[in-house]
């Protein structure tokens, strides 16, 4: 059982680069499928799909690589908020990701957002994890 089911997400996104593989697959939720939306929308990954079985269901991610270096489009993921110290931030504080290049992603009471998009809702919440 995991305990921390986007700390899983991001690690299995990680090790798949880290081993260089063009696809992951993922166990779905809802949240793990708006932050792969988000991945997705940031290009970050080149695609995605969701796939229903008869459980949870899967989300398939097919990963970025520039194609000259062959370095993955995701350099960094960084887990922020944990179950056992959860980060919170408000619209004014929120702390930009490598200088605004990078994106955190924020659950907030509109939804799953990024950075960028919380502070133009004029939102604040919980600091899920770092991508750059």
């Amino acid at each position: 059982m995991v305990t921390d089911p986007i700390a899983d997400f991001l690690t299995r996104v990680r090790n798949a680069q880290m081993a260089g593989h063009r696809l992951v697959e993922i166990p779905a939720s809802n949240l793990k499928k708006r932050i792969t939306e988000i991945l997705y929308e940031q290009g970050y990954i080149l695609k995605y799909k969701f796939e229903d079985d008869n459980k949870q269901g899967l989300i398939k991610i097919a990963l970025k690589y520039d194609p000259s270096t062959k370095q993955p489009a995701i350099r960094n993921l960084e887990r922020i908020s944990r179950p056992g110290l959860r980060q919170y931030a408000k619209p004014a504080d929120m702390k930009r990701v490598i200088n605004g290049l990078g994106v955190a992603i924020i659950s907030t009471s509109k939804g799953v957002l990024t950075d960028k998009q919380a502070k133009a809702q004029n939102v604040g919440g919980e600091v899920l994890c770092f991508i750059s």
